[in-house]
């Protein structure tokens, strides 16, 4: 355990193939003093997996452009070896494909490079709770744009006439898709937390997925979700 390393602190090593990035991600979590310590960082993929076998973090922040092996193989690795380990997506406003191939790789959430300190703060201790990461803005872009896709209307009109998802697992998956959580989801609809957890299993089911992120990818390819 690093010497300034608290037993409740999240521990987080940050993957990118800029310095700049690196060091200003570090700069700003130690600097916190706020239960967050950076364990270690890498360039690229191949060199996040040696450091991440190692030092065993609850939060890895993820690049997914970089030289070698990039970020999307890093996830899917980090998923099927690690799978306790939170990956959080570093991504730009021009990355919104990458980043739903990121998602469906397992990741749990995205964060935009340029966030302010309070986001960054807030999402590591999302990820580390288990919680998906969807900021409302970025999901609406992306499922504004999936939309307007040719394909996506017929995936649409394919997952009404199958039945898919019933209404309320719907509203479900719709709720997830804004970020919300179980306690907010079922406060809203006027359910239990155990019946939204019962109706996100079936959801999973359904699409063939296992985690929230993944669910809403499922949703946004088979137009299951609206903007």
């Amino acid at each position: 355990m690093p010497m300034n390393e608290k037993p409740d602190d999240v521990r987080v090593v940050v993957v990118d193939d800029h310095l700049v990035v690196r060091e200003g991600l570090r700069m700003m979590l130690e600097i916190a003093g706020k239960g967050f310590t950076v364990l270690g960082d890498a360039a690229d993929g191949a060199a996040a997996l040696r450091v991440i076998e190692e030092l065993q973090p609850d939060v890895v922040l993820m690049d997914l452009r970089m030289p070698g092996m990039d970020g999307l193989d890093a996830i899917t690795w980090i998923r099927e070896r690690w799978p306790h380990i939170a990956v959080v997506i570093l991504t730009t406003y021009n990355e919104d494909d990458l980043m739903l191939r990121g998602l469906r790789a397992g990741a749990c959430g995205y964060l935009l490079k340029d966030t302010d300190r309070e986001t960054l703060f807030h999402a590591i201790r999302a990820a580390a709770r288990g919680d998906m990461l969807m900021q409302p803005e970025i999901m609406a872009r992306i499922l504004a744009r999936t939309t307007d896709a040719p394909h996506l209307a017929q995936a649409s009109a394919e997952a009404e006439k199958e039945n898919m998802l019933t209404e309320r697992e719907r509203e479900v998956l719709q709720a997830v898709a804004r970020g919300e959580r179980s306690k907010e989801i079922a406060s809203r609809l006027g359910i239990s937390t155990r019946t939204v957890s019962s109706h996100l299993t079936s959801i999973y089911a359904k699409l063939g997925v296992d985690s929230r992120a993944s669910a809403v990818v499922a949703g946004i390819e088979r137009g299951l979700l609206l903007p």
